[in-house]
């Protein structure tokens, strides 16, 4: 045998020799720590590790099982279910999308079925766990922060309670920045009882913080369709508490209170409505004569339509969208429906990242801006096949049909930012040749015959607020005008308004504005007496007529 064989023999076997030592060493360690009845030393344990060689191990081969693994393209319905139940069992802890402060053993029991009382003795409230309601009163310390315009206007109105003797019911989004629109009302003089106008929405501890201070909140993240008119009933109808103002995002309450209690309805002095959606719902109500009371539609105020549906979707589209599927937008096909102020957006936040964006329009003006700005407007059925996300944004319904699902590629992933869930036509879906698969939280896989899957998210409801969060200095724009709104229409003099839809004042829309830009240290410039007798203005405004478009 050659010297170079020999030596190679001696290392092997000095290795194995090694190895053995560390295996025994290991088993020594194992033990020790394993038995219950064992006390280890520091002697003891040094002695362990000093028997563990220091110097570099012989590298060894991998060996891999003679036996191939087979990974089949899609999993087996038994592997899917498990899998199922063991992400969404965790995925559904969490009291909002910041944060989870859970109590485990209390979510298998449904907030209606319990009885909770705050630290006032109160029960008027349903919430998840009102245990929770330290966590929210730091999350909403938290919005205040940047909700300063708003806590601006409570300061400087709190003394006058401008809203002594309002008994608001309100149904919106119930977050942080929400709560501190409800407890502004409250320091205004308003009595305020509250529910949600989403069902994936709600951030529970914050409902709980409302609910300890004694506003009667009716609400909860991952409410059944029963339990969302469940909770707007409790809110209206209650025993000696009449509303005589209705505060709307969705016109889901406005509705509720038309059709079941009439009498309450004709009572009410002003409803403040700020979506899409809802106003519409109002135009159609006034246009049938039906509209016994007066509405604000803050929607289309500048201040609203403007910062929260444009630059807001702008930012909260990514948000969501990467929060629930992680997906890369660079190089990806996406078709966003609609062109509106939330559709301008989500395009903008879309293309700044690479992807590439084709809109859908039934406006030709809206498409022609759609050109302008470098998009492609097009049908969706000539892009269904080769496009990986859509994201809808027009407050129709069926925008996406069941047809253009079929005949989506595997992996597409189909949301809507719109505020109701008639957008895309999700119950088309539930139908027993597909599978739903829940992977996290407002994630779903549906399943088709032949293993294709479509992601749907928040099962076709509003993507940021059902799956991510808002940026809280746009809601505080929001939450600003909706006091307006409400001070406005509760002290309005009878015969200011008449039984139908206004928008807010340009005045009152110029004093939002005005109020926040002192976040941005902005300094505007004042007329001369010279400039505005040229311009026709008054120095103090407003700048700008009714018909102007910005």
């Amino acid at each position: 045998m050659s010297e170079p064989a020999v030596e190679a023999k001696v290392e092997v076997k000095q290795a194995s020799k090694e190895v053995k030592e560390s295996e025994n060493a290991a088993e020594k360690f194992s033990a020790m720590t394993v038995s219950k009845n064992s006390e280890m030393n520091m002697g003891e344990l040094s002695s362990v590790f000093s028997a563990v060689p220091t110097h570099k191990p012989v590298k060894k081969q991998i060996q891999f099982v003679e036996e191939k693994q087979e990974f089949s393209r899609f999993p087996t319905k038994t592997g899917r279910r498990s899998l199922s139940r063991s992400i969404s069992q965790s995925s559904t802890d969490s009291y909002s999308s910041a944060a989870s402060y859970t109590d485990s053993s209390d979510d298998e029991t449904s907030p209606r079925d319990k009885t909770q009382i705050n630290s006032k003795g109160s029960s008027d409230f349903c919430v998840k766990n009102i245990k929770q309601n330290e966590f929210g009163r730091r999350e909403i310390e938290i919005a205040e922060q940047d909700m300063s315009a708003l806590i601006s206007l409570r300061k400087r109105a709190q003394s006058e309670k401008p809203l002594a003797g309002a008994k608001i019911v309100g149904c919106t989004h119930i977050t942080a920045q929400t709560a501190v629109l409800i407890e502004t009302l409250v320091a205004l003089g308003a009595q305020c009882r509250w529910t949600a106008c989403n069902i994936y929405s709600t951030q529970n501890e914050v409902a709980a913080a409302l609910s300890e201070t004694g506003v009667a909140v009716f609400a909860w993240k991952g409410e059944s369709e029963d339990d969302f008119w469940w909770c707007i009933d409790r809110c209206v109808n209650t025993e000696g508490w009449q509303p005589n103002m209705i505060l709307d995002d969705g016109g889901d309450l406005t509705h509720w209170v038309y059709k079941k209690y009439p009498n309450v309805f004709k009572k009410i002095r002003g409803i403040v409505e700020e979506s899409v959606t809802g106003v519409h719902r109002l135009y159609q109500l006034s246009k049938a004569g039906k509209l016994c009371v007066p509405a604000m539609n803050v929607n289309d105020s500048v201040t609203k339509q403007k910062f929260d549906n444009l630059y807001c979707c702008r930012e909260s589209i990514l948000d969501g969208l990467k929060r629930t599927t992680d997906v890369m937008f660079g190089g990806k096909q996406v078709v966003v429906c609609g062109y509106g102020e939330v559709g301008k957006g989500c395009c903008a936040a879309l293309k700044a990242l690479g992807a590439i964006v084709y809109v859908t329009e039934i406006d030709p003006i809206c498409a022609l801006q759609a050109c302008m700005d470098g998009f492609r407007v097009v049908k969706l059925n000539e892009v269904i096949r080769q496009v990986d996300v859509i994201i809808t944004c027009t407050g129709n319904k069926n925008v996406v049909t069941r047809d253009q699902l079929d005949r989506m590629k595997n992996g597409s992933i189909v949301c809507n930012m719109g505020h109701s869930n008639t957008e895309i036509d999700v119950a088309s879906l539930r139908t027993p040749e597909l599978t739903w698969e829940r992977v996290r939280s407002q994630v779903d896989h549906v399943i088709w015959p032949d293993g294709k899957r479509v992601i749907l998210l928040a099962e076709g409801r509003l993507l940021n607020l059902s799956c991510s969060t808002v940026p809280t200095f746009v809601l505080s724009i929001t939450a600003t005008t909706q006091a307006l709104a409400l001070i406005e229409l509760y002290n309005a003099p009878e015969g200011r308004y008449k039984q139908d839809v206004y928008l807010l004042p340009k005045k009152m829309d110029e004093y939002v504005a005005s109020l926040h830009l002192t976040t941005f240290d902005a300094h505007l410039t004042e007329l001369t007496d010279e400039q505005a007798k040229y311009l026709g203005l008054n120095k103090n405004g407003p700048f700008k007529p009714n018909y102007y478009r910005y």
